[in-house]
């Protein structure tokens, strides 16, 4: 073989190993971010408990720092029980009638006494009918024929009562059973038989009476000073939706979507969110980040990636979640937090800068690492990652939880139910969730709510 076809050869092979080399370099990368999928859980990414699977292991670290407190009631803390009531519906009297050492007739003594027990239940169910007789007379002068007018709301020979329709309802909406399980819940406790027409036709009477209700509890929570936002899939016609809700402690509003970038217009003041990148859109809005998802996301680059820089800022954050709520600590600690915040940002990105680059599959936006996007997302996020160490606007929480336990039951819905067929049909459940979920925060009984609502009482917005 001449020099010349060994130089060739030597060339072919070169080009080859640089191929080579490229392609372990993808398929490191590959396997680098298919072993982080696996490893992440509820505990250190977004997640949600339920893809977890069964074979999960028992969580051994938490993000809620140990403290003095036990688990369980505190000492002092009131607790609730069944007790005795003074005036019970029925009494019954259990005499005495010989006595068991010597076998005596004790019929002819006095009680000098008596032990108390109560029985605590409910009595039988059973479904009362009224019937409105409607006098029919002829007027003796003009020999009109004059009928007695009907109460309000009684319209029909034969018709559904409130309350009857206010537990389809409150069953149907609140405690989530389907319609069709719950026709056998009215046939097995009441002995009556609804149709699931007659159930959904109900939540659409009730969904169409509070609906100005809803609109002025929307038009409180977009001029709200704090307000929660969130949204998560809803399957709607067997294609997946979105529910956006929107709530503080006070009230909340369901909106179902069709598209996810579909947010709620009209904001102002400060809104609690996940990062999701339409909100930033809102031109009159100030944004508070949820720290829990960036503490999330440190554990998995702890845990994981092993980046030094992500235990300083899981600290420094747990810190402030620790003094968020008080004010005199915020004013003492702030100072120096600020610039230890900007000290570990600058830190991280360093040792991200130090790295290789990644392998690019394709032209266009450099890849970069979890820990690097991050990274840059503290950076130019500060202030709405810091946001509840701002003085000037109180009442800013470190996490968006309340949004987040907002629409938890919403999903808990859809894994019942599956999802609903129409629009319509989610816009009634959203429209009655948003009306229990402010009542249930307005501290009103949700039955009886539903009951003053088809009466068209609604309670007032209380803020």
């Amino acid at each position: 073989m001449t020099n010349e076809e060994l130089q060739k050869r030597v060339e072919a092979l070169e080009a080859l190993l640089s191929t080579r080399e490229k392609e372990i370099g993808i398929l490191k990368a590959h396997i680098a971010a298919l072993e982080k999928r696996l490893c992440l859980n509820s505990s250190n990414s977004s997640k949600p408990p339920s893809s977890d699977g069964l074979g999960k292991k028992p969580r051994t670290q938490s993000l809620r720092n140990k403290g003095k407190k036990p688990s369980g009631g505190q000492k002092g803390h009131k607790g609730h029980n069944l007790s005795q009531v003074a005036a019970p519906n029925e009494v019954v009297n259990h005499k005495a009638h010989a006595c068991p050492n010597c076998n005596k007739d004790l019929e002819g003594l006095e009680a000098i006494g008596a032990i108390k027990r109560q029985v605590f239940d409910i009595p039988p169910i059973t479904i009362q009918v009224t019937e409105h007789r409607a006098e029919i007379k002829v007027c003796d002068h003009c020999q009109a024929r004059v009928v007695a007018p009907f109460p309000e709301g009684v319209n029909a020979p034969v018709q559904y009562g409130e309350r009857i329709k206010g537990v389809a309802v409150y069953l149907n909406h609140q405690q989530l059973i389907p319609e069709d399980r719950l026709s056998d819940v009215f046939g097995d406790l009441f002995d009556v038989s609804i149709s699931t027409a007659t159930i959904v036709k109900m939540g659409e009477a009730l969904a169409t009476k509070v609906m100005p209700y809803i609109e002025t509890i929307e038009g409180y929570l977009k001029g709200a000073p704090v307000k929660h936002g969130d949204e998560t899939g809803f399957r709607i016609g067997a294609h997946t939706c979105w529910l956006h809700v929107l709530s503080n402690d006070k009230a909340t509003v369901y909106r179902p979507s069709l598209r996810r970038r579909e947010i709620t217009q009209g904001l102002r003041g400060v809104l609690c969110h996940d990062y999701f990148r339409p909100y930033f859109q809102l031109p009159e809005v100030k944004h508070a980040l949820c720290n829990a998802h960036i503490l999330r996301e440190l554990k998995a680059l702890i845990e994981h990636g092993q980046e030094p820089w992500a235990k300083r800022m899981s600290r420094l954050l747990a810190f402030v979640g620790q003094i968020a709520k008080d004010e005199v600590k915020i004013r003492r600690y702030k100072w120096r937090l600020t610039p230890l915040y900007d000290k570990v940002v600058e830190e991280g990105l360093r040792y991200h800068e130090s790295l290789e680059p990644l392998v690019q599959k394709r032209k266009g936006k450099p890849k970069r690492r979890d820990g690097h996007n991050l990274l840059l997302r503290l950076k130019g996020h500060k202030e709405d990652v810091l946001r509840c160490l701002d003085l000037s606007v109180p009442g800013v929480p470190f996490t968006n939880n309340q949004a987040e336990q907002d629409i938890r039951m919403m999903k808990v819905k859809q894994k019942i139910s599956g999802g609903f067929r129409t629009m319509e049909g989610s816009q009634t459940f959203a429209t009655i969730r948003s009306f229990l979920s402010t009542m249930r925060k307005q501290g009103h009984n949700l039955f009886e709510a539903i009951i003053d609502a088809l009466r068209d009482q609604t309670p007032p917005l209380t803020i």
